[in-house]
């Protein structure tokens, strides 16, 4: 099997997998578009990601352990059939609630694609060459994440309506299926066909449990608001579900049942630090998110324009992952997940502590994106499934790994909206020392301007604007420059945690490198 190429297929492969990844991000562009067409406020409306999430975090390891189950022909098939049928049903939906229902549909179709796509490459090919294959789908995943937002925008503008972002699917999905029917050779023989349900129940139920407890978390009042039923209560019951979970796949071990996460694989420490990884890369790839805002208030570039600043490290991470892909090959997965960690290090920490102009911001966001796409590329997949030992596990294995990293995507957003609103409200304080140092005091300011002082979160170039309003130059620019610093240090500590994640896997990686044995 190995010494057959399937090129064509792996190509089809990445379609897949570019699809189901740029269909979160594509629809961030259209939100307020789709509520104004069902009714809905902002809040209610961001059911239509949050619900995509859920959906991709239950399905993707159901998914991979029916493909080691029954084969990987049949169930991406049928995975790429439900993403297609879900992205048509979400394009005719009469009323939100049936919007929901089909992005449900249409993430159960998704949450698959990248897990088998994987795994058929591991079987397919040798060792040698799966570097290069994984760092292909990685490439895919990361770029479709990054570009989704601009794609979105692009597409509403040329078509008038949002429906085109979801009907696109339909033609694509139809390709893939039927040249796959054609072409695709089945990978993995049919093993037990006795279904481990209640593990996978209360894998659904905990992860659930868990995805809405994150979600519940305010922004705005995070230590109380982690400690209320609706969070600490809902975490408490998915750890106990886990939990239960872990015992029953420890009894399995001695029965007939095919196992949804087989215990030897959680009893193997190289597996378990690969999971830590995975929701440590998550992290990466939340702090991509704030970018727009922060090249909006850092950079005063204008919210139109924002996004397309993405473009440097959506392509960056593109060859990131190709070339992770070919170190894997040639070095392995631990000297390209120290490259890979190095190299994020540096990116995000630039863009933390350094970045104040555009010519700063287009190195770091390039070296931060090279990393980003070396570390979700091939690294971590070979790794887990290498742990493994198996290659009749291989697609339950990637997919926990995904599960891990969506964790970390999941917590990133709330974690660093919150150190955004920490660090805006600390802009009175830095105005008053830069008063302080022009030999001003904050009652000098003319009273009409008083209210410009404090700039939310979104843009701060209106704020500026009615500063310079001010008939005192040197007021003028203590209060611009306090607001400045005062933004740049709200944004500061989203990158800096992406960096400080990164040199966690560096410090995992070098630790536990005997427990990899690679």
């Amino acid at each position: 099997m190995k010494e057959k190429k399937y090129d064509i297929v792996v190509v089809f492969l990445l379609i897949g997998v570019f699809m189901a990844a740029l269909d979160n991000g594509i629809i961030s562009a259209a939100l307020t578009t789709i509520n104004q067409s069902f009714e809905i406020t902002a809040q209610m409306g961001s059911w239509g990601i949050t619900i995509y999430t859920l959906g991709m975090a239950i399905s993707t390891p159901i998914a991979g352990k029916l493909a080691d189950m029954f084969g990987r022909k049949k169930v991406f098939i049928v995975e790429v059939i439900l993403f297609g049928l879900g992205s048509l049903l979400v394009a005719l939906s009469p009323n939100y609630t049936f919007f929901i229902i089909a992005r449900l549909i249409q993430s159960f179709g998704g949450g698959g694609l990248f897990v088998i796509a994987s795994s058929h490459i591991i079987s397919a090919y040798k060792k040698e060459k799966q570097g290069s294959m994984l760092g292909g789908l990685g490439a895919m995943n990361g770029i479709a994440s990054v570009l989704g937002p601009n794609i979105g925008s692009l597409l509403i503008n040329v078509s008038g309506t949002w429906h085109w972002l979801f009907l696109i699917n339909v033609p694509v999905a139809i390709m893939i299926v039927i040249f796959m029917m054609i072409k695709m050779p089945e990978t993995q023989e049919k093993v037990r066909t006795k279904i481990d349900k209640y593990a996978i129940m209360l894998f659904s139920f905990s992860t659930l449990l868990m995805m809405f407890a994150i979600n519940n978390i305010q922004t705005g009042n995070i230590t109380g608001s982690i400690f209320s039923l609706s969070v600490i209560g809902l975490i408490i019951l998915a750890i106990i579900g886990y939990a239960i979970m872990i015992l029953i796949e420890y009894k399995n071990e001695s029965s007939n049942v095919d196992s949804f996460l087989p215990y030897f694989l959680l009893k193997k420490p190289a597996f378990s630090i690969t999971l830590i990884m995975g929701v440590l890369s998550g992290m990466l790839i939340g702090a991509i998110i704030f970018i727009p805002s922060f090249v909006e208030n850092v950079l005063h570039v204008s919210a139109a324009n924002s996004g397309y600043w993405m473009t440097p490290l959506a392509l960056a991470s593109g060859v990131g992952a190709s070339m992770g892909g070919k170190i894997v090959d040639k070095k392995g997965p631990i000297f390209a997940l120290v490259v890979a960690s190095i190299v994020s290090i540096i990116g995000y920490g630039g863009l933390a502590l350094f970045t104040y102009e555009a010519v700063a911001f287009f190195v770091f966001s390039i070296i931060a994106g090279l990393g980003f796409g070396f570390t979700i590329g091939a690294p971590m997949t070979v790794l887990a499934t290498r742990s493994a030992d198996s290659s009749k596990n291989n697609s339950t294995v990637i997919g926990t790994l995904s599960v891990s990293r969506q964790v970390g995507i999941t917590i990133a957003p709330t974690l660093f909206a919150t150190f955004i609103q920490v660090g805006f409200s600390q802009t009175g304080t830095k105005i008053k020392e830069n008063l302080s140092q022009a030999h001003f005091n904050i009652k000098d300011i003319p009273h009409k301007f008083m209210n410009s002082m404090q700039p939310d979160s979104g843009s701060i170039s209106k704020t500026l604007d009615q500063i310079n309003q001010i008939p005192n130059k040197a007021m003028r620019d203590a209060i611009t420059n306090g607001i400045i610093e005062a933004t740049h240090l709200a944004y500061m500590p989203v990158f800096l945690t992406a960096a400080i994640a990164s040199m966690i896997i560096l410090i995992l990686v070098i630790v536990f490198k005997k427990e990899f044995k690679y």
